[in-house]
């Protein structure tokens, strides 16, 4: 059985003496790669040096190939590396489009684009252990694939299974909720410990989350946005014009994505809440600050929150935006002009809030039998009805 290459790697190539013990030669760094020495002409001394010089190699070494080949000689490692090449400043979150990208090529990598089947994406989402985590997952592979035909890399036909698409969620907050969740926020005080005891301190560790709530729910907007949300113009800044009133939740610099953020205007209540904090002098920059810096992440002050409020059942800060369309729902509000507030298609906004609309199927349900025409129409129909079976002899 031959023997697996150990891939390209760095080797200390001692010093040569001669008999009289002189050095002749003295230790270099050499790059071992498949029986290979290549030279990088670093002393002992300059291993920080060598090291840079084999990470040079190696990026210079591997380059996918780009041409069309059949689909049985494509790794898939060859087209998650293309797409991330080409596509990965498309992501607004590097962080975790890169974390997918190492998970597909942990399972994928060494598999051709022949072996993606309805079964090999089921194996994937078995060995992922978490339906909607594979479903984002494949996803990722199914639009690196695509790039990949549409460079003309490829002109066969693979499809991508995802996994079944997880209920919408429907826990929705209301307003004494959110108002329970805000006294929460607004009067917690921060405890420390002293001695044997605890003391409550001037504190108030909880009021950007009470800020960031109070945002969320009167403009639907996702949380990133949120906590970019500024009164300064400014890069990687979404622009608060506290004159005019509107909410440009787009970052300065930021390229539009599916997930549409277009500017809305800022509800009365709301804007006079975010003058009166901009007149305290109480932030810098930010809305949502902590000591002075913007929050990077909600989750953690926000769980505590939720806790001590005794919120039941899973909340969560995307819960705030499905609170807001519900809202708007149930204020009969259009369901064209509440897509255009939350920045999704009017299509979604009635598959998955219509319900709570006050107008949802009220036609059909009183064309049925709720109105006073409808009842009076069936009083009508079974006097009839008797009638003609009074009229029919009966057999003997």
């Amino acid at each position: 059985m031959p023997r697996r290459s150990k891939g390209a790697r760095l080797w200390l190539r001692p010093a040569r003496r001669n008999k009289s013990g002189k050095i002749t030669r003295r230790a270099i760094w050499i790059i071992l790669d498949a029986g290979k020495h290549i030279a990088t002409g670093c002393v002992e001394s300059e291993a920080q040096r060598a090291e840079q010089f084999l990470a040079t190699y190696i990026a210079r070494k591997y380059h996918p190939d780009r041409c069309e080949r059949d689909l049985h000689t494509i790794d898939i490692a060859d087209v998650l590396s293309i797409y991330l090449d080409d596509c990965a400043d498309r992501h607004a979150n590097q962080k975790r489009f890169r974390a997918r990208m190492a998970r597909l090529n942990d399972f994928w990598g060494g598999m051709t684009l022949a072996d993606v089947t309805g079964s090999s994406c089921r194996r994937y989402a078995k060995h992922r252990g978490n339906a909607g985590g594979a479903r984002r997952d494949l996803e990722d592979l199914r639009a690196a694939i695509n790039h990949h035909s549409k460079e003309g890399l490829h002109r066969g036909l693979v499809r991508v299974v995802l996994p079944k698409r997880g209920p919408p969620r429907d826990r929705w907050l209301t307003r004494a909720e959110v108002a329970r969740l805000l006294w929460a926020c607004w009067r917690t005080r921060e405890i420390q410990t002293a001695g044997r005891g605890k003391i409550e301190t001037s504190r108030y560790p909880l009021r950007h989350i009470a800020r960031f709530v109070l945002i969320a729910i009167y403009t639907g907007t996702r949380a990133g946005a949120v906590m970019t949300a500024s009164f300064r113009r400014g890069p990687g800044k979404s622009f608060v014009d506290l004159e005019r009133g509107v909410f440009y939740r787009l970052a300065e610099g930021k390229r539009a994505t599916n997930k549409r953020q277009p500017p809305v205007p800022i509800p009365p209540r709301l804007l006079a809440h975010m003058r009166r904090w901009t007149r305290l002098g109480n932030l810098k920059e930010y809305f949502v600050e902590w000591n002075g810096t913007p929050v990077q992440s909600i989750k953690v002050g926000f769980k505590r929150a939720i806790s001590l409020s005794g919120m039941p059942g899973k909340v969560t800060p995307h819960t705030l935006r499905h609170t807001a369309a519900t809202w708007l729902m149930q204020a009969g509000v259009p369901m064209w002009e509440a897509a255009g507030f939350l920045g999704i298609s009017p299509a979604l906004v009635e598959q998955t809030y219509g319900h709570h609309h006050p107008l949802h199927m009220r036609s059909a349900a009183e064309a049925l039998g709720g109105g006073q025409r409808a009842a009076q129409s069936l009083v009508i129909s079974l006097a009839e009805a008797r009638k003609t079976k009074a009229k029919v002899p009966q057999n003997r």
